[in-house]
């Protein structure tokens, strides 16, 4: 397994020549004391010092272009699978409660359309806005390829930076480079207030 640091790109393909499916877990926590107010009164009163926050894992399929040709090609809790049945969404996990990946999507390489050249995993917080969260309310965040055939972890990339006041994450694509699909870590970070904000950056 390879730990990559931000911008590093690994060959997924050229080092498992039989690679055919992928599972890209992405797993966060809520730091302590991310709530905001209440402090000692709160914890007299028995209020719990973390605050529910919904992180939401998707995943774009882009075209060579860079763009979302159609919005099918965006899968994510409310569209789990995509047209082409190469992308499986696991599910929404609501809480980020528990070790491990918090959400999965199950990649098929084999059955990615030719006209898809990229897969970009993104991840939001629910309702942002209205709950006032942000990104530096979340310790531990981090991105992982593994091969579905052996349960091998490829790379994992761990997303460490300072992300407070942002509100979604670019944590990195599997894309196509001539016959062969890489992986990039990319951990960039933006204030979008939602998922179709997010989204408009690719169309």
């Amino acid at each position: 397994m390879i730990n990559l640091q931000k911008g590093q790109k690994i060959d997924l393909t050229k080092t498992n020549p039989n690679l055919a499916k992928l599972m890209v877990g992405l797993g966060w926590d809520a730091t302590e004391n991310s709530g905001g107010g209440g402090g000692l009164l709160k914890n007299l009163l028995g209020g719990g010092s973390k605050t529910e926050i919904d992180c939401d894992a998707s995943v774009l399929l882009l075209n060579d272009k860079g763009k979302l040709a159609k919005n099918e090609n965006l899968v994510y809790f409310g569209n789990k699978t995509s047209p082409c049945g190469s992308i499986r969404h696991s599910g929404d996990n609501i809480t980020g409660h528990g070790d491990g990946d918090d959400e999965q999507i199950q990649v098929d390489l084999n059955r990615i359309p030719k006209d898809v050249h990229r897969l970009v995993f993104v991840v939001n917080i629910y309702k942002c806005v209205d709950r006032k969260q942000h990104f530096g309310m979340i310790k531990n965040a981090f991105i992982r390829v593994v091969n579905s055939a052996n349960n091998e972890e490829l790379c994992k990339f761990n997303l460490s930076d300072n992300y407070a006041g942002k509100t979604a994450l670019i944590a990195g694509e599997v894309y196509r480079h001539n016959n062969d699909w890489k992986f990039a870590a990319l951990g960039e970070a933006t204030t979008d207030p939602g998922l179709e904000a997010l989204t408009r950056r690719y169309l």
